[in-house]
């Protein structure tokens, strides 16, 4: 199976007054996974909708390889779809379900036993084929999704929060089943979420959607290591903000006043000049404390107010100033020292790990 290259151009829709999705455009690589990412509310499901063809855009167009398919009925675009809450027929057995698709298709018997059994052994339940819904868990119920819609070759598969409905640990387990399966079928999927951990696990590129619109578009590792802007910073991850006024130019670094006439240095970035105010990021796991780092770029003193034991790692709310907090996430290993609620303390981090956005 050979995955099927998406684009869409200037897609938009509009239900009364609501600009639900605002000319939204991208291109999707054959055999790419890519996220559409963002809160409830920001046009990603109706995009998706779009897509599959169950809506139909206001304006803009929809092409799989080339093809416009824009106003193409859902059942001709050869496009797989994996819903949230699964959609499975309760009265129907694990194999029809899957073979729901390829019967409506008058696929000959032989035929359709043939790929049935090929969908169920791709996602592990060949011995659940005789039984319904209801006899299988919830993890059991998103493969049987995955293999009905998968069972007929799509070029494109969309998935709506199909993970949704599971416990973390499940959940994590499907993500890399997915993956894998995706990789190993080499096909081009759109998946949408909220979660950006999964987002971040799953994704060869994420599209993070806000209010109809893409606010920023590429690899994991990019949007997480260079946000575009505070949203994106803010909705992957977690990121402290800081607010200042540069002071200096160096060669290769700002000097910016925080509050409290706190001075740090900061990466140069073009399109800045003395006395302007800026805004800057920082994530929590790149702040530092002053023991055992001794050679770190900035350092600001502190008071402990918070620390909240996640065991992985500790993470610790550090008031700077009046009226800025910030956070630190230290990973929970018997070398590193320990801190106390009312403690002072010194943390730092290197200049590098900063960004004005």
């Amino acid at each position: 199976m050979f995955g099927a290259s998406l684009e869409i151009n200037n897609l938009t829709k509009i239900f009364g007054r609501l600009l639900a999705v605002d000319q939204v455009s991208l291109k999707v690589r054959s055999g790419e996974f890519l996220t559409l990412l963002g809160p409830s509310g920001c046009g990603k499901t109706t995009t998706l909708m779009m897509i599959a063809g169950f809506i139909l855009p206001s304006d803009g167009k929809i092409l799989i390889d080339n093809k416009d398919i824009t106003l193409v009925p859902p059942h001709k675009r050869n496009v797989g779809m994996v819903f949230q809450n699964y959609a499975l027929f309760p009265h129907m057995t694990v194999f029809k379900n899957i073979s729901f698709s390829l019967r409506i298709r008058r696929t000959h018997k032989e035929v359709l036993a043939k790929e049935v059994s090929e969908a169920l052994n791709l996602v592990q339940l060949n011995r659940l084929a005789d039984r319904y819904p209801h006899q299988l868990s919830g993890g059991q119920q998103q493969r049987v999704a995955l293999a009905r819609a998968l069972v007929f070759k799509p070029r494109v598969l969309l998935m709506d929060e199909p993970l949704g409905a599971l416990d973390k640990k499940l959940r994590e387990h499907m993500q890399l089943e997915i993956k894998h399966l995706q990789k190993t079928l080499n096909m081009t999927v759109i998946y949408v979420t909220h979660d950006q951990d999964e987002a971040l696990t799953m994704s060869d590129r994420i599209a993070v959607l806000n209010s109809g619109r893409i606010e920023q578009l590429g690899s994991p590792k990019e949007l997480y290591e260079n946000p575009k802007n505070r949203f994106v910073a803010d909705f992957i991850g977690e990121s402290n903000f800081l607010h200042g006024k540069i002071i200096n130019i160096g060669e290769s670094y700002f000097s910016v006043h925080l509050e409290d006439q706190i001075e740090i240095q900061v990466p140069f970035q073009e399109g800045f000049g003395i006395g302007q105010k800026v805004n800057l990021t920082i994530r929590p796991e790149r702040i530092l404390f002053r023991d055992g780092n001794k050679d770190l770029s900035n350092y600001i003193l502190g008071v402990v107010q918070e620390v909240i034991y996640t065991g992985e790692s500790t993470q610790y709310i550090i008031r700077i100033s009046q009226h800025q907090l910030i956070k630190l996430r230290q990973p929970n290993r018997p070398s590193l020292i320990s801190y106390q609620i009312g403690q002072p303390i010194e943390v730092g981090w290197d200049s590098g790990a900063m960004k004005i956005i």
